[in-house]
């Protein structure tokens, strides 16, 4: 090894999910929602004054800083935008996991919080859910250097209740608590009334689900107004100009057309419970998903075969080979009520075969 190596900071990367470029392909392996993002978005780009872009943006934010902070009512020194809620996350490791006590989050969760914690040097546990796939929260009680979990969870789905977020709040005052909503529009009741109880609490959120919106990379924080100092205090400091010309005008305009973000917020959950139920038939089973995707296991075909079956077809889901608890299971994100449609044909079809 050439001696320069002894100075590199060596990391497990995080593998994001895969991303098929086939022209044909049901996509249905990273969440994405499977709707056009607003009407008001398209007409903004289309317009977009690209002499802009010879322009730095405006290193605040403040145009969509604004328009976050008044669809959810709060001030706008409430809340931090970012690069998608992964950047979102990472300068909230950056800014508040700094105890020299292991911060705590799920066993099964996003991996790249066990990535961050690993690269930043964090050091960190892990709580198992139970049987479930539930979060416990008294594993949360216990002296700890911050707590970060998602509501609801990926990849199970499973949505935490509130009071059982707010007890988990009641016994972390003195450290930073941090809940990941990427998927709260799509079922569950946001935790973000209570930021104003709670000084040390974080909501994070996304325009990559709910909103159409993960190409442009839009993420946010909502907390009280000296969190979101610090962690501006730490953007500036690695980057002043997080987010370009073009994220910040479209940004505003996804954030404002509610008509349309209710619309295909409630086509995705009808679709997803009609899914919950043609899976059933053919001998899945899942938690009860709050998300806009289905955890599922099938109780004889395991979920390799199906993973790559699924793949012949040009139908992509998402199979978690490394992770042995789930190794069996199957995360199928929400497409088009007639992408569902042809996913269940094949299922149906292909189960028949396996019984003959």
């Amino acid at each position: 090894m050439e001696n320069w190596e002894s100075y590199v900071r060596k990391v497990v990367p995080y593998v994001p999910g895969e991303q098929p470029q086939e022209s044909n392909q049901i996509k249905l392996n990273t969440n994405e929602n499977p709707y056009p993002p607003a009407p008001g978005v398209v007409k903004a780009l289309q317009e977009f004054q690209t002499d802009r872009l010879r322009l730095y943006p405006e290193p605040t934010c403040k145009v969509l800083v604004d328009a976050i902070a008044e669809y959810y009512h709060l001030k706008p020194e409430q809340v931090f935008v970012g690069v998608g809620s992964d950047d979102v996350l990472a300068m909230i490791f950056l800014t508040f996991f700094n105890a020299k006590t292991p911060i705590v989050f799920p066993d099964i969760t996003y991996s790249f919080y066990d990535v961050w914690a690993d690269m930043l040097r964090i050091p960190y546990e892990v709580k198992p859910l139970n049987a479930q796939f539930q979060i416990c929260k008294e594993d949360y009680y216990g002296e700890n250097g911050g707590v970060i979990f998602p509501n609801p969870n990926a990849p199970t789905g499973i949505l935490m209740e509130l009071s059982e977020i707010e007890d988990i709040l009641e016994h972390n005052r003195d450290v930073i608590v941090v809940v990941d909503e990427a998927y709260i529009d799509f079922g569950g009741t946001s935790a973000l009334p209570l930021i104003e109880r709670y000084d040390n609490l974080l909501v994070v959120q996304t325009f990559s689900k709910s909103r159409s919106m993960a190409g442009m990379r839009i993420g946010y924080a909502m907390g009280n107004p000296k969190l979101i100092r610090y962690i501006n205090d730490v953007k500036y400091s690695f980057n002043s100009y997080t987010m370009n010309q073009t994220a910040l005008a479209l940004g505003v305009e996804a954030i404002r057309d509610q008509a349309y973000f209710e619309e295909t917020r409630q086509k995705v959950i009808a679709t997803r419970e009609w899914t919950k139920g043609e899976l059933k038939k053919l001998g899945f089973s899942f938690g009860d998903s709050m998300s806009n995707f289905i955890f599922a296991t099938h109780e004889k075909v395991p979920a390799k075969e199906l993973f790559e079956a699924l793949k012949r077809e040009h139908i992509f889901v998402r199979y978690f080979a490394s992770q042995e608890r789930i190794s069996n299971y199957l995360r199928i994100s929400i497409g088009t009520q007639e992408e569902m449609e042809t996913l269940i044909r094949f299922l149906t079809s292909y189960l028949q075969q396996e019984k003959a």
